[in-house]
């Protein structure tokens, strides 16, 4: 979390953004690729109701992890409020795995709120410090797609047993990408968790039958 915030406050600097707005996005926004991309959109002035459009597209996919993720272990109105806004897809990676099915609710609150300060504390040292990043430097922007493939190596190494599940996202992705190139991430995850409730009402079936 710490490097990726360190990019993405250069990236915010280097854009010609004050050095405060990259914690300020950390801190109240804490969506790290809308983030990515709203630094091109406050560039180039986009309209409030494109940046509204492009926020729920991006971020439409956590609704998905809400299915799975472990928000009732969590206690009490406020802590559940804020484990809800601080669900982010590294938390999300980490509460997926299989040793993190023992963790109670204050473990998995701390993570969260841990993860969220590591990212507004790099963003901000990130836009402090961005004025020595040479100009010639390139690939910032391309900081949190390389988390992404990380998180998804590691996803697959847990789930050596289950290979299904890996080509199965495999295919909602192409599947997506060449039926519905414009919403792309979001078609992937419809077509992901149908395949999913799919395979998950044969097994039972089958189940039923032996």
């Amino acid at each position: 979390m710490v490097p990726l915030g360190l990019a993405f406050g250069a990236l915010v600097v280097r854009s010609g953004l004050d050095w405060w707005w990259a914690g300020l996005s950390a801190a109240l926004i804490y969506g790290g690729s809308f983030e990515f991309l709203l630094i091109g959109m406050v560039g180039a002035a986009a309209q409030l109701a494109s940046v509204a459009v492009a926020a729920f597209l991006v971020n439409a996919r956590h609704v998905f992890y809400a299915l799975s993720f472990p928000l009732h272990r969590v206690r009490g109105r406020l802590a559940r409020t804020y484990s809800t806004f601080a669900l982010t897809d590294e938390a999300y990676a980490l509460t997926g795995t299989e040793r993190s099915r023992t963790w109670s609710g204050p473990h998995i609150l701390w993570t969260q709120f841990f993860m969220h300060l590591y990212w507004a504390g790099g963003a901000t040292a990130g836009a402090l410090l961005g004025s020595l990043v040479p100009g010639g430097v390139t690939g910032l922007d391309f900081a949190l797609t390389a988390l992404f493939t990380v998180l998804a190596l590691d996803a697959l190494r847990a789930s050596r047993r289950d290979l299904p599940t890996p080509v199965l996202a495999l295919l909602s992705a192409v599947a997506a990408r060449l039926l519905f190139p414009g919403q792309m991430l979001l078609a992937a995850f419809v077509l992901f968790t149908a395949g999913l409730l799919a395979r998950r009402l044969a097994t039972v079936r089958r189940s039923r039958r032996v």
